[in-house]
């Protein structure tokens, strides 16, 4: 199981007692929002993406979406999500569980800027009723992350 996986890493860092496990799912933003019990945004939600044979994980804000221009001046190509099947393979997380933490050797993590304006973020855990309430220093530290600019939606200026 995944969150195992997350589980074990943890446990190295010694933040293992620190993952959530709900009743309820919280695969979704919104299903992750009520179960954490905060605002959507606020969810630290992990999209992936291939680019040729590179395979890329964006994690941003929940109110946030990548905007396709960024994402090609940052990457040099067009977005293209895995699909379901393709996320469990090539990531080592299911989606609804995918999380920058214990992926699979050669998987890039980066954090979206959109994450920065909280002082603690939530995101998965590896399964679908998991999440980790961290802060962005400690999601960069856990995940290995670089942080990027490539998601809209979520600055004032364009709501």
């Amino acid at each position: 199981m995944s969150i195992e996986k997350v589980r074990a890493y943890f446990k190295t860092q010694g933040i293992q007692d620190r993952i959530q496990e709900f009743d309820v799912s919280s695969a979704t933003v919104e299903l992750a929002a009520q179960a954490v019990g905060v605002e959507g945004a606020r969810i630290a939600k992990t999209l992936s993406f291939k680019l040729g044979d590179r395979v890329l994980l964006i994690v941003c804000a929940g109110d946030a979406k990548v905007d396709n221009r960024r994402y090609k001046d940052q990457f040099g190509g067009k977005a293209s999500m895995l699909s379901h099947d393709e996320a469990s393979t090539l990531v080592g997380h299911a989606v609804g569980g995918v999380c920058p933490f214990a992926v699979n050797k050669g998987v890039e993590i980066y954090l979206d800027e959109s994450l920065r304006r909280f002082a603690t973020v939530f995101p998965a855990a590896g399964s679908s009723n998991s999440a980790i309430e961290m802060t962005c220093d400690e999601l960069e530290k856990y995940s290995g992350g670089t942080w990027v600019d490539v998601c809209k939606g979520w600055r004032p200026d364009e709501q």
